[in-house]
């Protein structure tokens, strides 16, 4: 491994973690995902997968989330080649927003051209039932940090990226249109992402629902952010888990998050296969 100096670039080490990566596989995906908390079983569906603890690429944080195994996992499903990272890892473990989203950058230099970003959120839309997927239109960034922030290297784009349209309208649209093919229902909102860990009070609810947004959590906007500033094309799709607070009086809990993403793992998943056989024939 590569040890980080003042003088290897953050596009140097992104390239370095992608010669590991494809020493590993024989595949070539043009499409990777993010599986958030309690969704990381999609990928143990993946045929002929090759699976690499994140402590074995250059450049990955340690995932010390529970619910995150921590690994990147190559394989294919219905016979189309995808990477998958098996859980993230978070601005609030201590990582930096570059640390967060390397691996973001690793997938471009990969050959990666759509970016499939899931997470599990807090409702804050009242219609939004527990259990329900949400297909992000667009995010709030309330993290108080920006994984853009320092020097640009032009390589991977502007250092003043258009940020008009971070979720594709089409891929909106075409989840959408699966999530009726399969029976499964399916809303649009706004995310909005906080720093955490702790999660919101309810004063902090009404703020973010005056602000617009309908979901909340701690994750996916830094990614979507590098994302777009890379070219790549971003859909984000978020479970709602739990009611945020003041929404319902029940206290929030991650075994909570934990159990709600099991219980639609089923749904999911399934949504998931469309959706990555439509993009197949568009990338």
């Amino acid at each position: 491994m590569v040890e980080r100096t003042a003088s290897t670039s953050l596009y140097e080490r992104a390239e370095h973690a992608t010669r590991i990566i494809r020493a590993k596989v024989n595949v070539e995906p043009r499409i990777a995902l993010v599986l958030g908390s309690g969704l990381g079983g999609f990928a143990d569906d993946f045929d002929e997968a090759v699976a690499i603890p994140y402590e074995e690429i250059p450049g990955f944080m340690r995932s010390t989330a529970q619910g995150h195994a921590g690994r990147l996992v190559i394989g294919k499903v219905d016979g189309i080649p995808v990477v998958a990272m098996q859980g993230r890892v978070h601005y609030y473990e201590g990582y930096s927003l570059e640390e967060v989203t390397f691996p973001i950058r690793a997938f471009k230099l990969l050959g990666i051209k759509t970016l499939i970003l899931t997470n599990a959120a807090g409702g804050i839309n009242v219609e939004l039932q527990q259990g329900t997927l949400m297909v992000i239109s667009d995010h709030l960034n309330l993290m108080g940090d920006n994984p853009l922030r320092g020097s640009n290297d032009e390589r991977f784009g502007p250092r003043f990226p258009d940020m008009s349209t971070v979720y594709s309208p089409e891929l909106q649209a075409m989840v959408v249109d699966e999530a009726k093919a399969a029976g499964v229902e399916v809303r649009r909102g706004i995310y909005g992402a906080l720093s955490g860990p702790s999660y919101e009070t309810p004063a902090e609810i009404v703020l973010l629902r005056n602000l617009g947004a309908d979901a909340v959590g701690m994750s996916t906007v830094p990614e979507a952010i590098v994302a777009r500033h890379m070219g790549l094309e971003v859909l984000g799709i978020s479970c709602i888990t739990n009611m945020a607070a003041g929404v319902s009086d029940e206290p929030i809990n991650h075994e909570e998050v934990m159990a709600t993403g099991d219980r639609v793992r089923a749904t999911f998943t399934e949504l998931l296969r469309r959706v990555i056989g439509g993009i197949s024939k568009r990338v």
